[in-house]
């Protein structure tokens, strides 16, 4: 089916219920080709042309080109623009260069091919990398080469698989945590990869923001430390979604500085007529319909497009689902995303519920795709996604990335991903490889969904956000500076590459008793009990994973992550897994014992508490303004929360049928923490009464958590906090703003110390802003956990006034 029959289809079932509230339409654009560059290898252009590739796309051979002569690279272009080629041409021809040598006259030595060139390329996700291989082999197939050996090696590869990508492969794919765990520490192992390592890819380097992020260009500069130690200089090629300032990015990442990476951002692909449409749920049933219906014009601006809501509407997994049965039944083949694993269940088991009732064979062409699901599972459902034996999935962010699911006809997102890139990243999986493609937002509950929708302009009229991320930071680093002197000492050149301005923090770290001086460098203490590569998690998490395990059959269905198995798999929650229904009995070591009923007519819903208690203040300032006294303090916190237990919830309304109490352990947070404090009577002087205090607070605390990344060069996600009218341990109106990582990541501590410039900041932020009564841009906040209620944005024009004033 085309895509104009289903742009006709949502104007069809949309407008005339206003359920469709703007519809956005990119032109189709032709695609601009170049010639094959010489130096490419003549085998591989023609495994390519064999494959439907006859010519590359402008911006592929601009990269390519780059990275054949020796420049970092960055290619920035859009979803399905082909800029895997932009990185294989350069690596495949640099293999096949490599051999031609090996076997001239002159390459017959063992030096000639322990320097063999070798690629090692990373990416966030197994997935992703075993997408990678797949689409390698085909091209080796179709170009008949048998000479170049690729494989992956990751934390699930098995010894013996590792023996061989270490002696032979000529292209290892694999993952920064793999690298951190295992291969940096055992690089005496991987010296041949290492001593002829030509190039290394960085695939969706969009995804390492924040903490990750960091990370990961510690990582990356620990492997070219190492790989220049065994006389390599290897050239990064970072592969991207469309982000602000990619070159900037990609330097960071790689640590060299800007001037010095190439960035290919004019995307050449041809693309096909892109349509987004922005939907709002339809009322709950036995709501009047107020919107206008035949005829209205969906790009008006005015008092009635502002109103966000007309009456309770459905959910937004409620109203994906329907229009998933919708699009599924007219024959497109759909993604559907949505934040949560347990919605990816409830989507696809409610669209299969309302395609029974048309047709049967339908309703089983349609599936969930989540984390948690064992790699064979994932596997097999991407397998019947491409061949068209499946013709929908709701799935989480896991396909968000690269994986090859062309093809498509129409994606869904259910509620807001968070970020313009990530919704143009969801956005492009529709119509890849040039053809016509429909994307739907659905806004979910959140109020920063409803905004969006109504106001276009925001999404649409806005520029895509850059990656962020701080090697620098002290938490992060210090770790990794660890590592690197257990792999190598480190030494005064080292100073540069990790960014230090002096020995400082390896003095500190010397005093603590990690590292130890020596006249010819920095060692690593070996006669502490840990691994240095043990001291920090790239990923940030603490909790293992907990296995899903079927009582009567012995069998894995699948994992959850340790931090969230209290709120889903407690005992007697409902666990969905491919529409079959389970119930919890136990979870007890990891493991999470449960037994299939099919009878089931509820789901259930996890209730938590949580808090902050403040643990030791290292800082603390007092500012005056008047009779009014505010404390400013930074220090260590213990973020509580605490899964107290759980509703039932009929289906299919979700009405609580139940509450039951659950005796689950705390989970505690240790981290580091920014508040401040002061009276209620100050508050109530400033304008700010008792009813109206939680709000303000509140905004307060988004608005603040919003403009910390400027200063901190961290990433929302990264931080969180906790606003209260009454603290049990200052006894005063109270607001924090937290690390949201084990120990601290820096970034509170940044905030207090600008503490001045982060007020005002957010001051500015609010006040520019020409809403009323709080919007997405100033006040509410795409992770509130309590729905963006309450707020009062005018209460925190005051109380921040206040702040600022006393700071003086």
């Amino acid at each position: 089916m085309s895509s104009p029959d289903l742009v006709e289809l949502l104007r069809t079932t949309g407008t005339r219920d206003g359920r469709l509230v703007h519809l956005e339409q990119i032109p189709a654009r032709p695609g601009r080709t170049a010639a094959w560059p010489e130096w490419a290898d003549a085998d591989v252009v023609a495994g390519y042309r064999r494959s439907g590739v006859e010519q590359p796309w402008t911006h592929q051979v601009q990269a390519a080109d780059a990275a054949w002569h020796g420049r970092h690279t960055v290619i920035a272009t859009g979803t399905g623009s082909g800029k895997s080629l932009a990185a294989w041409l350069p690596v495949l021809s640099a293999v096949r260069a490599g051999a031609a040598q090996a076997a001239s006259p002159d390459g017959g030595s063992i030096g000639s091919y322990t320097r063999r060139p070798s690629t090692l390329y990373l990416s966030p996700t197994k997935a992703l990398a075993a997408d990678q291989l797949a689409g390698l082999h085909r091209l080796l197939a179709a170009a008949r080469l048998r000479s170049v050996r690729v494989t992956t090696c990751d934390g699930d590869t098995p010894l013996t698989e590792r023996d061989w990508a270490r002696d032979h492969a000529d292209v290892v794919l694999s993952n920064p945590d793999f690298l951190h765990f295992s291969m940096l520490p055992g690089h005496r192992r991987w010296q041949r990869l290492l001593r002829g390592l030509r190039y290394v890819v960085v695939d969706e380097c969009h995804a390492y923001r924040g903490v990750l992020g960091a990370h990961v260009a510690l990582v990356l500069r620990r492997l070219l430390r190492l790989a220049e130690h065994y006389g390599a200089t290897p050239t990064v090629i970072c592969a991207s979604a469309t982000t602000a300032e990619p070159a900037l990015t990609a330097s960071r990442l790689v640590g060299v500085p800007e001037e010095d990476v190439v960035a290919v951002t004019d995307d050449a692909a041809p693309a096909g007529r892109r349509s987004i449409a922005l939907w709002q749920p339809a009322l709950a049933t036995g709501w009047a319909r107020s919107w206008p219906g035949e005829g209205v014009d969906l790009t008006a601006t005015g008092p009635d497009s502002e109103a966000l809501e007309d009456g309770p509407r459905r959910s937004a997994t409620s109203e994906a689902a329907a229009l998933l049965a919708d699009l599924v039944s007219a024959g497109a083949r759909t993604l559907v995303f949505v934040r949560s694993r347990y919605g990816a269940e409830v989507i696809a088991e409610q669209t299969r519920r309302h395609l029974r009732e048309v047709d049967g064979e339908l309703a089983a062409r349609v599936a969930a795709y989540r984390g948690g699901y064992l790699p064979e599972e994932r596997r097999e459902l991407e397998r019947a996604l491409r061949s068209g034996d499946l013709l929908a999935l709701a799935t989480t962010n896991a396909l968000e990335l690269g994986v090859d699911v062309a093809g498509l006809d129409a994606v869904i997102i259910a509620g807001w991903p968070g970020t313009r890139v990530s919704m143009w990243q969801q956005a492009g999986r529709a119509g890849r490889a040039g053809a016509d493609g429909v994307a739907v937002l659905v806004a979910s509950e959140d109020p920063l969904d409803g905004f969006l929708v109504h106001h276009p302009e925001a999404i649409f009229g806005s520029g895509v956000e850059a990656t962020t991320f701080d090697p620098a930071n002290p938490y992060v680093l210090a770790p990794h500076l660890c590592a690197a002197a257990g792999e190598l000492p480190l030494t005064a050149p080292d100073l540069a590459r990790f960014g230090l301005p002096d020995e400082a923090l390896l003095a500190e770290l010397a005093r603590r008793g990690l590292l130890r001086r020596r006249p010819n460098g920095w060692f690593w203490n070996f006669a502490r009990p840990e691994r240095p590569q043990d001291l920090t998690d790239l990923r940030g998490g603490e909790a293992r994973p907990v296995q899903v395990v079927e009582i009567g059959t012995g069998s894995v269905l699948g994992t959850v992550d340790g931090a969230r198995a209290d709120a889903t798999v407690f005992p007697g929650a409902v666990y969905v897994h491919q529409g079959r229904t389970f119930v919890v009995d136990a979870l007890e070591d990891e493991v999470a014992l449960v037994h299939e009923d099919t009878e089931l007519a509820h789901r259930t819903k996890a209730r938590s508490t949580s808090s902050v208690r403040i643990m030791s203040t290292r800082s603390q300032e007092e500012w005056r303004a008047g009779a009014a006294t505010v404390t400013w303090s930074f220090g260590d916190v213990e973020v509580t929360s605490h899964v107290t237990g759980y509703d039932k919830r009929r289906l299919p309304g979700m009405d609580i049928i139940g509450s039951y109490p659950l005796e689950m352990p705390e989970r505690v947070l240790r981290t580091t923490a920014v508040w401040w404090t002061l009276s209620a009577e100050a508050c109530e002087a400033a304008g700010v009464g008792k009813d109206a205090l939680p709000g303000a607070l509140h905004a307060a605390e988004h608005a603040s958590i919003g403009l910390l990344p400027l200063l901190a060069t961290c990433d929302r996600w990264d931080i969180g906090g906790l606003s209260t009218a009454v603290h049990p341990q200052t006894g005063q109106p109270t607001v924090f703003v937290h690390d949201g990582y084990p120990g601290g990541a820096g970034f509170a501590e940044r905030g207090y110390r600008a503490a001045a410039q982060w007020l005002q900041a957010t001051l500015d932020a609010i006040t520019a802003c020409a809403c009323a009564d709080g919007c997405p841009s100033c006040v509410q906040s795409p992770k509130c956990g309590n729905g963006n209620s309450p707020l009062d944005k005018q209460g925190a024009v005051k109380l921040l006034r206040l702040l600022l004033a006393s700071a003086g």
